[in-house]
């Protein structure tokens, strides 16, 4: 499934409710943006597979670093961030992990059933 052609859909009592991908990785961007302790999203290059090989974006563009993915009608979402230097890495995801699934189902009303958050990097604060 192409993240770019399966849109997410939320049934109602009037129709169907067609989501975007797109509309759903700007919610996770900003939001993953405000947690706390993380500097930066990450985009992962083109065909490395295997290849640990990132380049920085800005904190602005709200939907590089993240894949949503159609999984039986529901969002698969992965994120590439950078997390500053000296924090609890573990905890730093939980956070990120938790926060997104939480405001993409309150936002879409589309269940979540998984949040990968890849650090990519881990970068001192200016």
């Amino acid at each position: 499934m192409e993240e770019t052609e399966s849109a997410l859909v939320v049934p109602s009592p009037l129709g169907r409710i067609a989501i975007s991908p797109d509309a759903v990785a700007q919610i996770v961007g900003r939001t993953a943006a405000e947690c706390y302790g993380v500097v930066g999203m990450s985009l992962r290059a083109p065909g490395a597979a295997r290849e640990r090989v990132t380049r920085m974006l800005p904190r602005g563009r709200a939907r590089r670093g993240i894949v949503v993915r159609n999984q039986e009608g529901a969002a698969a979402i992965d994120l590439y961030v950078v997390v500053e230097y000296g924090l609890n890495l573990a905890e730093v995801a939980a956070t990120v992990r938790s926060r997104v699934a939480y405001e993409v189902e309150r936002l879409t009303g589309l269940p979540v059933v998984s949040v990968d958050v890849h650090i990519q990097a881990v970068k001192r604060s200016a």
